[in-house]
């Protein structure tokens, strides 16, 4: 896929205010400082579509973007961030599970993980939790580049493995680069090939 034009739309934290759905949306979620920002740039090639920043917490609405006029790239609160209060927590992951449950045309949830560190619980919990609702996502390891192959080897060994004592097949992995710019053409041909598809 080739992308010809990206847009901002709209930011809020009010599910009415939300385009309407009848669209495709990939929405991009993970653990704050993940470089789900990044990602998203590398993406759309666009330096400053979704704003990055090296401070943990720094996207806390729900940021929509317009591609090729046709589908959206959705820009998801990051989760586990420390030092937000425990009543903003709650609130983000109320607003998010509504925004996952009830948003008829999400195809496609993109979970954000650091592959430089050991599996997280609250990462792996948020996988298992889109397992139980029956949610489609790919897990998109980040910061790939941080890595030898054989250090990224090992971590997507242990990632699998872990998962393996819960599911009975791991879901989807892909390995990605902002810098590098690794798993573009992989993610944006999976977003292709599904937009063939979808009917909404």
């Amino acid at each position: 896929m080739i992308i010809k034009t990206a847009e901002f739309v709209i930011s809020n934290t009010d599910l009415k205010k939300l385009p309407e759905p009848v669209m495709p949306e990939y929405a991009f979620i993970g653990r704050s400082n993940v470089g789900k920002s990044s990602l998203i740039n590398m993406l759309t090639n666009h330096k400053k579509l979704a704003k990055t920043s090296s401070t943990p917490g720094k996207t806390r609405l729900i940021n929509h973007f317009l591609i090729n006029k046709n589908w959206y790239i959705v820009d998801l609160p990051g989760y586990g961030y420390a030092k937000a209060s425990k009543v903003e927590r709650a609130k983000w992951h109320k607003f998010i599970n509504a925004y996952i449950n009830r948003r008829k045309n999400l195809i496609n949830i993109f979970l954000l993980i650091d592959i430089r560190h050991n599996p997280i619980q609250s990462d792996l919990e948020f996988i298992n939790r889109l397992g139980e609702m029956e949610i489609p996502f790919i897990i998109a390891f980040t910061k790939s580049d941080k890595l030898t192959s054989s250090e990224l080897e090992k971590n997507i060994s242990i990632y699998k493995n872990k998962l393996l004592e819960i599911w009975q097949e791991h879901p989807r992995m892909i390995v990605t680069s902002s810098v590098k710019k690794t798993g573009k053409d992989e993610i944006l041909d999976f977003i292709e090939e599904t937009n063939k598809t979808v009917k909404i």
